[in-house]
């Protein structure tokens, strides 16, 4: 398990400027290679332009309940779901390791979040040139929000999730590292987004979430 491993040996907390844990190395390297192999759908090429939101749906950034239809970009979005599960067989894998009560006990504590009655979503992601994300609260659903990197291209470091304090001045970034990540809950004042920057080739990673509307993974 090595998600746990990471959890418990290779998980550093910070406070500024919100609580929240960088965590390396929790994936295994197959599971690597099908983040890396997944075929993603490019907006631009569904004439979708980046606006500042995953969903491209130009939302609002603060903490606020999500919206129920998902967005513009819902559609080309890669979850992994029951239906999709045997072309992701290891990243399957990580999700009922997020699904088992040692490893959603041990992040709950962290976040000091109850998750037992919670579902987990992954989504597999390229972004592309062009992309970027404005300042913004993740929605109230999710209990705990997680990316982790695949950086097998070597682009830049400052690729990375940006952080912002109350007054939106961005105070740090997480470095766009190989197998390398964070995570945090959701609240009102954690501010974070991607500035404009520049993508050679691509930035993939997945996004975690434990939340409280239902997936096809509910916690056991």
């Amino acid at each position: 398990m090595e998600l746990f491993k990471s959890l418990e040996g290779r998980t550093v907390s910070f406070h500024d400027p919100f609580k929240h844990f960088e965590i390396k190395q929790p994936l295994t390297n197959e599971a690597i290679k099908e983040i890396h192999n997944a075929n993603i759908a490019d907006p631009k090429k569904e004439n979708l332009n980046y606006d500042g939101t995953r969903a491209i749906d130009g939302g609002d950034g603060t903490f606020r309940s999500g919206i129920q239809d998902g967005g513009k970009a819902k559609k080309l979005r890669c979850y992994v779901t029951k239906e999709n599960a045997n072309e992701f067989p290891h990243l399957k894998k990580f999700i009922e390791e997020l699904r088992s009560p040692e490893v959603y006990t041990k992040i709950g504590n962290l976040i000091a979040k109850d998750l037992s009655n919670s579902y987990v979503r992954l989504e597999v992601i390229c972004d592309r040139e062009g992309f970027w994300l404005k300042p913004h609260c993740d929605i109230k659903e999710k209990l705990m929000s997680s990316i982790i990197f695949i950086n097998l291209h070597n682009e830049s470091e400052n690729l990375g999730t940006d952080f912002y304090d109350k007054k939106l001045t961005k105070v740090k970034t997480v470095p766009y590292k190989h197998n390398y990540g964070y995570f945090f809950t959701s609240g009102p004042d954690s501010w974070h987004g991607m500035e404009k920057k520049e993508i050679k080739k691509e930035r993939r990673c997945i996004q975690i979430n434990y939340v409280t509307f239902e997936t096809d993974w509910k916690v056991k």
